[in-house]
C-alpha cells in the first residue's frame, strides 16, 4: 500500500487512492489478476509434479504431489523415447526459421517502408488484409506445392513459411518507419546497393526488433504442429511436438508421455525467463498504425 500512494504515473495514481471506491475495484482486479495467474500456472505445475510419479501412483492415487522427487525416471524416459533426436530436429526447424523470418520479412518490409516501389500502398494493404484470414485455409495449397517442387520431408518449408509471415511484416514496417530517410539517400549516394544498405545499415540499426522477431519465430517454429506433421511426419525428421502427437500409437506410458511434455515446454519457459523484456516490448510493438 505505500508503494502504492507514492504512484505518480499510470491509470492509478497517488489522488486515486484516497477514493474508496478507487481502492475497492484496485483490490478487486488484483484478485482476478491472481485467479487468472492461478488458472494459467496450475496446468504447468501438475504436469511437472504428475511427472515425478510412478505408473501405479498416477492411476491408482489421484495426488496432487508424488511421493517422491527423482529425476532418474527423467533420464530413463529420455533414453527410452530417443528424445535428444527430436530436440536436434527442432533445433534445425527453430534456427531456419529464425533466421528466414528475419531476412525475408524484414527485407519486404525495407522495400515497402523504404525502397518504395510502384504499387507498394497496394502490397502493403494486402498484408494487413492477409492478417485477416485463418493460416490454415491454405494449407492444402501449400502441401500440394511443396510436394510439386520437391521439398517433402525437408525443413525448408518450414523455414519458408516463417520468411513469409504477414505480421512480422507489420512489425518490421512500423520500426522502418522511424529510421531517418536521410541515412538511405546518403548510402546510396555513395555507390551502396539496396542489399548493401539493408544487410549494412538496417539491420544493424534495427536490433531492438530483431530481436523480438527471432523470439517470436523460435517460439512459434518450436510450438508449430500442423505443417511439421504434413511436411515431416515418417520421415525421421520429426520435430518434438510431432512426436508427441505420434505417441498416442507408441509403446509410452502415460507417464512418460507427460515427461516427454515437461522436455517440450522447458525450452519456451527458459527463452520466456531469459527474453521477457524483449516480449513485452514486442507485445507494445502490435498496435498498427493509421
Amino acid at each position: 500500500m505505500t508503494r502504492l500512494t507514492k504512484k505518480n504515473s499510470g491509470v492509478i495514481r497517488q489522488f486515486d487512492i484516497k477514493s474508496l471506491n478507487v481502492r475497492i475495484g484496485y483490490y478487486f482486479l488484483l484478485l482476478i489478476s491472481l485467479i487468472l495467474v492461478l488458472i494459467a500456472v496450475i496446468p504447468i505445475v501438475w504436469i511437472f509434479l504428475s511427472s515425478f510419479k510412478t505408473l501405479s501412483e498416477f492411476v491408482n492415487e489421484p495426488s496432487f504431489l508424488p511421493h517422491k522427487f527423482s529425476f532418474n525416471d527423467f533420464v530413463n524416459t529420455w533414453k527410452v523415447l530417443k528424445f535428444w533426436k527430436y530436440y536436434v530436429n527442432s533445433f534445425y526447424s527453430v534456427i531456419g526459421s529464425a533466421i528466414c523470418a528475419v531476412i525475408f520479412n524484414g527485407l519486404l518490409a525495407y522495400s515497402i517502408s523504404k525502397v518504395r516501389p510502384k504499387g507498394s500502398n497496394l502490397i502493403y494493404t494486402l498484408i494487413l488484409w492477409s492478417l485477416m484470414l485463418p493460416p490454415t485455409t491454405a494449407i492444402v495449397p501449400l502441401f500440394i506445392n511443396i510436394n510439386k517442387v520437391g521439398l517433402q520431408g525437408t525443413f525448408i518449408p518450414l523455414w519458408l513459411s516463417m520468411g513469409a509471415n504477414a505480421f512480422f511484416v507489420i512489425l518490421y514496417k512500423q520500426f522502418f518507419d522511424s529510421i531517418p530517410q536521410s541515412l538511405i539517400e546518403a548510402a546510396r549516394l555513395d555507390g551502396s546497393s539496396e542489399l548493401g544498405i539493408f544487410f549494412r545499415i538496417i539491420l544493424p540499426l534495427s536490433t531492438p526488433i530483431n530481436a523480438v522477431i527471432v523470439i517470436y519465430a523460435i517460439n512459434a517454429a518450436w510450438s508449430d504442429f500442423l505443417l511439421p506433421y504434413l511436411v515431416l511426419n515418417n520421415t525421421g525428421k520429426e520435430t518434438v511436438m510431432v512426436r508427441l502427437f505420434q505417441f498416442r500409437t507408441s509403446i509410452a506410458t502415460d507417464v512418460d508421455i507427460i515427461r516427454a511434455i515437461v522436455f517440450s515446454i522447458i525450452p519456451p519457459i527458459i527463452l520466456f525467463g531469459i527474453f521477457q523484456k524483449y516480449i513485452m516490448e514486442g507485445i507494445s510493438k502490435t498496435g498498427i498504425k493509421g
